[in-house]
């Protein structure tokens, strides 16, 4: 069996075993997995998220940060290296790294909505509630489906760009009269 034929089908024999629920099982492979390829972006992602899997944050910042840093990954596994490093930095205090990584992610995924939370939470956690404020409150009127948040849709985002403001004018910024 060639080299990475016997990578690919370890990898996803760990990936199997991860979802199935034997993350440790798991980890252990891919931390083997990880030792044997330490350039595979992939490896060093599944091998993170085996990590934040079982409760072990710091063990999985160094594989996130290589995973991220090298070549290989899908931009779905991107997006969740990004979502998974800010959320594991937030989570062990590291509010600054927090932010620094999820706007990186979210220069590369400008619309996602997941991101957009993550950092506002890490932006709360900066003590930058405004900025979290105000970005959960775009995030909210973009993707619901709610009827009331969609209705009033035009309101929420004047709001979150000025949160202090207060209309002196007759009409309201959803377009109705009181």
């Amino acid at each position: 069996m060639s080299d990475d034929h016997e990578r690919d089908a370890a990898l996803a024999g760990a990936v199997r075993l991860r979802e199935q629920g034997q993350a440790e099982q798991a980890r252990e492979q891919l931390v083997e997995l990880a030792a044997r390829y330490p350039e595979d972006a992939e490896v060093a992602y599944q091998t993170a998220w085996a990590h934040d899997t079982l409760g072990l944050e710091t063990e999985a910042v160094p594989f996130y940060e290589r995973a991220l840093s090298g070549e290989g990954l899908s931009r779905e596994d991107r997006h969740g290296a990004f979502l998974g490093l800010g959320s594991t930095y937030r989570v062990l205090g590291r509010y600054d790294s927090a932010v620094e990584t999820l706007r990186r992610g979210l220069e590369e995924f400008p619309e996602a909505p997941a991101l957009q939370t993550f950092l506002s939470m890490a932006l709360y956690n900066s003590g930058e509630g405004r900025e979290a404020v105000r970005l959960l409150l775009r995030t909210l009127a973009a993707t619901s489906g709610d009827h009331g948040v969609q209705r009033y849709r035009r309101a929420i985002e004047y709001y979150a760009d000025d949160l202090d403001a207060v209309w002196q004018a007759a009409e309201k910024p959803d377009g109705r009269e009181d």
